[in-house]
């Protein structure tokens, strides 16, 4: 177990392990608790009481954030004619056919977001094996696979994250950066706990939030109440 500096062990002393703190208490100590010599990553964690071993509780999705994440995503489309035009002007950093496809198989990896129209999607299915287990291929259920790439490459820019529930049933998500004000992280923690909210699977049965947890990178865990969630 890697040893913990004593910056780290300064700043855990401020958070009490037993306490779960409010929403926005929780965002503000894990910003005091911050670490880092660098502007990190303020993150939170959403155990839920589903069964990812059944389809039906599986839970995946992305949201835009109405304050952004603090990192410029680089977005790779593939398409071809009028939409790979219409993703360029929307500001894609990467647009193109099998030639990014080549790269990538090459190693090349450049880049944060891949969105396919369907139509290439049998060019981009070949990669499944190199993109699959970094979580970047495109996929309907967040938005990536469409013929909207204008829309979908603007919302990327815009701060749209990426969710799903991992094995045990955890939640991933950035809410932004320690520079944002509590108030914006706030904003955004909200509305990725509502997002989960409404994707509660019908089947799912006991306590949903088990418990959330909010952090910044390389900084203490904060708990946060979920007694107040809405469902």
């Amino acid at each position: 177990m890697a040893k913990k500096g004593k910056k780290y062990l300064d700043a855990a002393k401020k958070v009490d392990r037993n306490t779960y703190y409010a929403v926005e208490e929780a965002i503000s100590l894990a910003k005091e608790t911050s670490v880092a010599n660098f502007d990190a990553s303020v993150e939170v964690a959403f155990r839920l009481g589903i069964d990812t071993r059944k389809n039906d509780q599986q839970i995946r999705g992305a949201v835009v954030l109405p304050h952004g994440t603090g990192k410029t995503q680089r977005v790779l489309v593939f398409a071809k004619g009028d939409k790979a035009a219409e993703a360029e002007a929307a500001g894609a950093d990467y647009v193109g056919e099998s030639e990014y496809a080549n790269k990538i198989q090459q190693g090349w990896f450049d880049f944060d977001v891949v969105v396919a129209t369907p139509d290439m999607m049998g060019e981009v299915g070949k990669l499944g094996r190199v993109l699959g287990p970094k979580g970047l291929m495109p996929n309907p259920k967040t938005g990536t696979v469409t013929m909207d790439v204008k829309k979908a490459v603007e919302e990327i820019k815009a701060g749209k994250v990426e969710y799903r529930a991992e094995k045990a049933g955890i939640v991933h998500a950035s809410i932004g950066k320690v520079s944002f004000s509590t108030e914006d992280l706030v904003d955004n923690f909200n509305t990725i706990q509502d997002v989960l909210a409404k994707a509660k699977p019908a089947s799912a049965k006991g306590t949903y939030f088990k418990s959330v947890a909010v952090s910044t990178t390389m900084g203490p865990g904060v708990k946060v109440d979920t007694s107040n969630f809405k469902l």
